[in-house]
């Protein structure tokens, strides 16, 4: 038998840490000689607070109790459980490690076991998988010294199909995780049993068996809800949860898991651990939703209130990135650029919100060298779904409008979204197609996938994507000589865009608007300007390709997007227009 340090003024491995109850300001311990009755209503008083989910008085209470009289470890996990649950993640595995001896002192080595095992699983999401593997190791030495048929083999598998996972490998990943599920059912243990099955759930969907594994999901859900799992198993499967969701576009899922890791929350105020994420889940959520004022002031706590420990760590820099993208949307240039940047410094890669920012800034090249590299970095199919709208868009908005390119990665997000079954990519990738149709002048092909982006985004209950899929369908029934229906749908878009305060789309719709100032341009870009004034003056693409330096090919795209914008179909239509609407000057061929 491992036998591990067992001074009862220190911890496994050294002195005890720091008295973390400054951090919470006015609570006060008492210090007292080990009179049991002081210790015993220190103890009791605990014991309560820890099963009334009152984390804090159950730390302080416990914490007091043991500095009386060193508890015994089942009282040690309490007080472990309790600074977990407060974010004290350094608290947490001390207490787990004093536990760990006890148990071993008493005899008991699978509880031992179960000790080491989430001693590790801290160290490992805290990043030091050395210190993680080691405990580990432990666990699996004296569990096979012991002999025992227990539940904590199958507790020794997590770090095993978490593992197998990580790597890649979803079947072996699946394989092992089902082992654990079948050990925590045959002894009872609920916490073992969903744990490994919500992971089923996700080596499931990468196996592409999409909906068996969101089944096994919705079913967790309703486990959790019932309050069978312990608290921390609680919140690891509500965040892993909701992470996994949200990376596979399962918008419903989401809200669903989001709503019940809410009420979960509210239920505990005095939780930590988890609220950084809750609300970081809570904002992009109400982003969706259109509640955009609410989903900042989420993101803002997430980023400013919680941040002890590890998962809240976790949290601050999705919570500066969701900040930047609805600065970013309301057109607050400054403010979004500070919040990518606090993203960034927080570990979390700001794309591909910081380069549409550069884009919206004027600066076309920068957002185009960005996102090449940033899609160019992510090989896994929903890691370049997320890039993927984001690329189509600073392609069609660049100074050569590369249709080309624009078009490649749309149809890469639609065949993303088949292979994923997601409806949320099917929006997406509709919306792709329904820009790069009007690009290439085709206003038919165009109207068509506008409009099954817009039908998409409000089955989704997502008005501010719906908004901008009505500004597609009224460009092309413009193309199309439906003014009154184009009129109608911009109307229709501008209202939202007004209520949600997204001042960039306002002034795109006021563009589109007839008789607005802007409206003189047409939507051409300046380079489009150019050709079309090479155009009036009569020259061939391949003089219009010489004098403006670039290649005929891209002449012919420029063409393209022109005759779409203007609603024309040939250079004689688009000369006319031009002149009469005073686009540009006649001017001689050859003539600077």
């Amino acid at each position: 038998m491992i036998h591990l340090a067992d001074d009862r003024t220190q911890g496994a491995y050294g002195p005890r840490p720091p008295d973390a109850l400054e951090r919470f300001p006015g609570s006060r311990v008492r210090r007292v000689d080990n009179r049991s009755v002081d210790t015993s209503t220190d103890l009791v008083r605990g014991r309560a607070r820890y099963a009334a989910r009152a984390w804090h008085d159950a730390y302080v209470s416990l914490r007091a109790a043991d500095e009386a009289t060193p508890l015994g470890p089942d009282d040690v996990e309490l007080l472990a459980r309790a600074a977990y649950m407060l974010g004290l993640d350094e608290e947490y595995a001390a207490a787990l490690e004093r536990a760990h001896v006890r148990w071993l002192d008493s005899g008991d080595v699978p509880r031992a076991v179960r000790c080491a095992v989430w001693i590790g699983h801290s160290m490992l999401f805290r990043g030091h998988s050395t210190k993680a593997s080691g405990w580990f190791s432990v666990g699996a030495r004296l569990l096979k010294a012991d002999g025992r048929d227990c539940v904590e083999r199958g507790y020794l598998l997590i770090p095993v199909w978490l593992g197998q996972m990580a790597e890649g490998d979803w079947q072996s990943g699946h394989a092992t995780a089902a082992v654990a599920a079948e050990i925590g059912e045959r002894f009872g243990d609920a916490d073992l049993m969903w744990l490994a099955r919500d992971d089923q759930g996700r080596a499931l969907v990468n196996l592409g068996r999409i909906h068996e594994g969101l089944r096994l999901v919705d079913e967790a859900l309703v486990i959790v809800e019932s309050g069978a799992l312990s608290p921390i198993v609680t919140g690891i499967l509500y965040c892993n949860t909701i992470v996994f969701c949200r990376e596979l576009y399962a918008l419903r899922h989401e809200r669903e898991w989001t709503e019940a890791l809410t009420r979960w929350c509210d239920r505990q105020p005095q939780m930590v651990a988890h609220n950084g994420l809750c609300l970081v889940h809570r904002a992009e959520v109400m982003q969706y939703g259109g509640a955009w004022p609410a989903a900042l002031d989420e993101a803002r706590q997430a980023s400013e209130r919680f941040t002890q420990g590890v998962l809240n760590q976790i949290a601050r820099g999705q919570a500066f990135y969701r900040q930047g993208e609805i600065h970013r949307l309301q057109g607050r240039a400054a403010e979004a650029e500070t919040a990518y940047r606090d993203a960034n410094r927080c570990g979390f890669e700001p794309q591909p919100g910081f380069a549409l920012l550069r884009l919206a800034q004027g600066n076309g090249e920068a957002a185009a060298a960005t996102i090449r590299r940033a899609v160019s970095e992510h090989t896994r199919e929903l890691e370049r779904a997320a890039l993927l709208p984001a690329y189509v868009e600073i392609m069609l908005a660049g100074p050569e409008g590369d249709v080309d390119d624009a078009a490649t990665a749309a149809q890469q997000l639609a065949t993303i979204a088949e292979h994923q079954d997601s409806d949320v990519l099917r929006a997406a990738a509709a919306y792709s197609v329904a820009s790069v149709a009007s690009a290439k002048g085709d206003a038919a092909a165009a109207l068509t996938a506008a409009r099954r982006a817009w039908h998409a985004w409000q089955e989704l209950e997502a008005p501010y994507e719906a908004a901008r899929a009505r500004v597609l369908v009224a460009r092309a029934c413009r193309s199309l000589g439906d003014d009154d229906t184009a009129a109608l749908e911009l109307q229709a878009a501008r209202a939202v865009f007004a209520e949600l305060e997204a001042g960039p789309d306002l002034v795109d719709v006021d563009s589109l608007a007839h008789g607005r100032p802007d409206m003189k341009t047409y939507g051409l870009s300046a380079r489009e300007l150019d050709v079309l004034r090479q155009v009036v003056s009569g020259a061939s693409n391949r003089q219009i390709a010489a004098a403006l330096v670039i290649s005929e090919h891209t002449v012919a795209r420029h063409l393209q997007n022109i005759f779409g914008k203007l609603g024309v179909s040939s250079r004689t239509a688009a000369s006319t227009f031009a002149l009469e609407r005073g686009l540009v000057r006649p001017q001689p061929h050859g003539q600077e």
